[in-house]
């Protein structure tokens, strides 16, 4: 695991550190191309400097967003942004967390990706990418 994000998961609350670290283990398996970093404060992980999946600690608890995940058609990301292609799920305990959904989740943010790398080039307009 990317240090800075083990250094992330050792300011959490336990019952918040092993949903993380669940998290964490289930996408660096499963994106093993990625590049993880903190980026805004919160582990992210890139596929070719383009944010697909990532979390954080709210108020609901922790939050997993995929960044093109309005897109991917799954009932359980219900949580969507106003204003661009996220889609989030909560979760409160490590219980919750169903591997096979979020593998499959990972799997389709490597082939549904909106192009958030150039967002600022494009003035805020979104471009599918592939």
């Amino acid at each position: 695991m990317e240090k800075d994000i083990a250094a992330y998961h050792r300011g959490l609350a336990t019952s918040d550190k092993e949903i993380c670290e669940r998290l964490a283990n289930t996408i660096n398996k499963e994106l093993k191309n990625a590049e993880s970093k903190i980026w805004h404060a919160h582990p992210v992980w890139f596929l070719n400097g383009n944010p697909i999946v990532g979390y954080s600690l709210q108020k609901k608890g922790i939050r997993l967003m995929f960044w093109s995940g309005a897109d991917f058609d799954e009932e359980k990301l219900q949580v969507k942004g106003k204003k661009f292609k996220d889609a989030s799920i909560f979760y409160t305990s490590v219980a919750e967390i169903h591997i096979a959904d979020v593998t499959r989740w990972l799997k389709k943010a490597v082939t549904i990706q909106w192009d958030y790398k150039n967002i600022v080039k494009r003035k805020g307009r979104l471009e599918r990418l592939r």
